[in-house]
């Protein structure tokens, strides 16, 4: 699959995850509480496992070291500064549908324009990650998607809370997530101008997913004080890096692929096969 086309489908996918808010209607809040509970375990561990695992050394196997590094602290910084700039953070847990928290964000206006931000991150990742192989793309989307479910539904709350109706809530959240395809270009045409960009790409991206589970995550996750569901918790937690370690599989497959069919075309195989053909004609 060509990585265009892969990176297209997967943002589609994850541009429909905005849609989820509505779904959430008719749930209980208990029962919402405790699937975001675990979904958040999921989504942190996934981000952790997909940053650490594949992007990172990707990265280093394709760029120096320093740079790479200068990359990853870059993302980490990055949303850093983007967070204390738009003076908001994203919304997770047991804190999203209550009244005090929507006196937080007054304004329905702050969170489309801070998570439209949020979607063109995204874009530009899953880019990123597609150009350098479809096999970290997929884990990569599969990160993104488990961030955004939770995301999603808590900027669905917020919105509600701030005087919009359902549908014109949902609306404006589907609207924002499609800033994606643009993030999605612009990683595209940053790779294809500068393709020795990619990999550094992909280590701002490991900076950014590291900065969103450790900042963002963890601290929602830390809130839990029950014994029980904080094992609960690290057991989710160690599920999300186990799927990025899954996906591994298929990224040693591809890659040794593509290994062989580089070697065929090398210029050591050139001369390997020029040598064959002398020999054969000394013989006869």
């Amino acid at each position: 699959m060509e990585p265009i086309i892969g990176s297209i489908i997967a943002v589609s996918a994850v541009s429909l995850v905005s849609l989820v808010g509505m779904a959430t209607l008719s749930l209980q809040q208990d029962a919402l509480r405790k699937g975001l509970f675990l979904l958040v375990a999921l989504a942190a561990g996934a981000l952790i496992g997909d940053a650490f695992i594949h992007l990172i050394p990707e990265a280093f196997a394709e760029a120096g070291t320093n740079e790479v590094a200068i990359a990853i602290l870059a993302g980490i910084l990055s949303f850093f500064l983007l967070e204390k700039f738009l003076h908001w953070h994203h919304s997770h847990g047991d804190e999203e549908f209550s009244p005090e928290h929507g006196k937080i964000h007054p304004l329905g206006s702050l969170v489309l324009v801070s998570d439209g931000i949020h979607n063109f991150v995204d874009g530009l990742a899953i880019g990123a990650a597609f150009m350098v192989s479809p096999e970290i793309g997929i884990a990569t989307t599969i990160a993104i998607a488990l961030h955004e479910i939770p995301q999603e539904i808590g900027d669905f709350g917020l919105l509600l809370h701030a005087g919009f109706s359902r549908t014109k809530a949902l609306l404006m959240n589907f609207l924002s997530a499609l800033t994606a395809f643009l993030g999605l270009a612009v990683a595209f045409w940053i790779g294809g101008t500068f393709e020795s960009l990619i990999p550094l790409i992909a280590a701002f991206t490991a900076g950014m997913f590291i900065y969103l589970a450790l900042a963002d995550l963890v601290p929602e996750l830390q809130k839990t004080k029950q014994m029980g569901r904080s094992f609960l918790q690290v057991a989710v937690i160690i599920g999300g890096i186990a799927l990025m370690f899954g996906l591994t599989a298929f990224e040693g497959h591809g890659h040794s692929h593509e290994a062989v069919h580089e070697d065929a075309h090398s210029p050591h195989a050139d001369e390997h096969h020029e040598d064959e053909l002398h020999l054969e004609e000394h013989g006869h």
